[in-house]
């Protein structure tokens, strides 16, 4: 409400003087006794919903904005910002525990990430540290989930080929440390009565051998994820997507909680296994977005301009309702009450999703 009381002192401010009075009264009057901010809220969360880049949800989202500003009497804009070479859209998605004492799993995955074909099923491994772990457990990948370490922030993993470059600096240091420790267990082992040198910790980097376990046929990666979770983006690849080249297993971000009842299970060999059905889907682009700009143009100043706005996409785990709707719904309220007043305002104005 006082967003919206903010917004009309805005209004008033614009506004010739000569046609204040009688053009803020019906403004105020309009916007206490039919206020439709909540309406124009209502639209793109709860009929559209999620609206990332590169969706149709978008694109739905767009021409539902221009054609609303038209119907006010607005003139209308729509400015190309730019393009991205694969779309992505995003259906249900479900996970479980079968065996053990079961559960249904809590999980987001970041847009732009592989989906499953259909419900998936498999065993669950914990990712190897060093090159004898993962030759050691090589057979047994395909078909696997496997538990990467590190927190969750969101983004999906990088697998870009700066990713596997600063993956094969740490495996080579770890591949030094393998041998020190080697070196380590045989003095331990002739020095018995001697007290016995400390190992020495990998360094740990999530999916440390992340192309050699997708070359081996993994269903997908599972990383922890505080609650409340995040579901972001693969900020580093998406960009670059074409029809060839897109990522082939999933990006599993797992409630914490459940992570750790997982993880314990996997490492007490306990006989269950996890399956998630994910429906991520990708069709092919290139898909444009857009600014649209509602404006109504000024009477005295038409090249100055009073700028209201607030960003039309958004992620597409959740609906977008304060991310941002909140500025939408007002920017588009403002908008019609300027419009259905009669305001001449001396600048132009312009509303921009």
């Amino acid at each position: 409400m006082k967003r919206t009381i903010v917004t009309f002192l805005s209004i008033c401010a614009v506004l010739s003087l000569s046609a204040q009075d009688k053009v803020i009264q019906k403004v105020l009057e309009t916007g206490r006794t039919d206020n439709q901010t909540i309406v124009h809220a209502d639209f793109p969360s709860n009929r559209i919903g999620g609206r990332p880049i590169g969706s149709h949800s978008l694109q739905d989202a767009e021409a539902w904005a221009a054609e609303t500003f038209r119907s006010w009497g607005l003139e209308v804009v729509t400015q190309e910002v730019g393009e991205i070479g694969v779309g992505f859209t995003r259906g249900p998605w479900s996970g479980r525990m079968l065996g053990g004492e079961g559960m249904q799993l809590h999980f987001v995955t970041p847009t732009y990430t592989a989906g499953t074909k259909g419900p998936q099923k498999g065993r669950v491994l914990i990712e190897p540290r060093s090159r004898a772990e993962f030759e050691s457990m090589k057979g047994a990948l395909k078909g696997a989930w496997v538990l990467i370490g590190g927190e969750s922030n969101g983004f999906a993993l990088d697998w870009s080929e700066r990713g596997d470059s600063l993956r094969a600096v740490k495996i080579a240091r770890n591949e030094e440390i393998a041998k020190e420790n080697n070196e380590i267990r045989m003095w331990n082992w002739t020095h018995k009565e001697d007290e016995q040198k400390p190992y020495k910790d990998y360094e740990s980097e999530p999916a440390l051998f992340y192309r050699e376990m997708v070359q081996a046929g993994v269903l997908g990666f599972i990383q922890s994820a505080k609650v409340p979770m995040q579901a972001h983006y693969d900020r580093l690849n998406c960009y670059n997507l074409t029809m060839e080249n897109l990522p082939t297993v999933c990006d599993i971000k797992l409630d914490s909680h459940q992570y750790d009842v997982i993880k314990e299970m996997t490492r007490e060999r306990r006989d269950f296994m996890l399956e998630f059905d994910i429906r991520n889907h990708f069709f092919k682009g290139p898909v444009k977005y857009h600014n649209v700009i509602g404006m109504i143009k000024g009477s005295k100043y038409p090249d100055e301009y009073v700028i209201l706005g607030g960003h039309l996409d958004a992620y597409d785990i959740a609906s977008g309702a304060v991310d941002d709707c909140n500025g939408v719904s007002v920017t588009m309220e403002a908008a019609r009450l300027l419009a259905t007043s009669g305001a001449k305002p001396k600048r132009t104005m312009l509303f921009c999703l």
